[in-house]
């Protein structure tokens, strides 16, 4: 498995922008489809982007498109989730996940790394 670690988030206040970045350790970070989750307190996590292996295609929840884009950079091993225009229910949990089966980006059950989480927080 990859060992991810997030960072970059902080208090924004609304329309402002924020990076995120995700760290990947081993090799072979190339070969994994990534994806960003968060998670609100009360709520279920869910699918917020994704991006396959070569960094072609990408995937975004309806809530996001249009205001964060994905990115990663395979010789760093780093993902990025770019957001800008943000919205107080935006606040959450920011989590990367990591997965080497192809498809189905928006499931969580299919990812098989975490990282620890990273705290977004938009205040009106």
């Amino acid at each position: 498995q990859v060992q991810l670690v997030e960072s970059g988030g902080g208090l924004v206040q609304a329309g402002g922008s924020l990076r995120l970045s995700c760290a990947a350790s081993g090799r072979t970070f190339g070969t994994y489809y990534m994806g960003w989750f968060r998670q609100a307190p009360g709520k279920e996590r869910e699918f917020v982007a994704a991006i396959s292996r070569g960094g072609v295609t990408t995937s975004y929840a309806d809530s996001v498109k249009g205001r964060f884009t994905i990115s990663r950079d395979n010789v760093q091993n780093m993902v990025y989730l770019q957001m800008n225009g943000l919205k107080p229910e935006d606040t959450a949990v920011y989590y990367c996940a990591a997965k080497t089966s192809a498809g189905a980006s928006r499931s969580i059950s299919t990812y098989d790394s975490w990282g620890q989480g990273t705290q977004v927080t938009v205040s009106s």
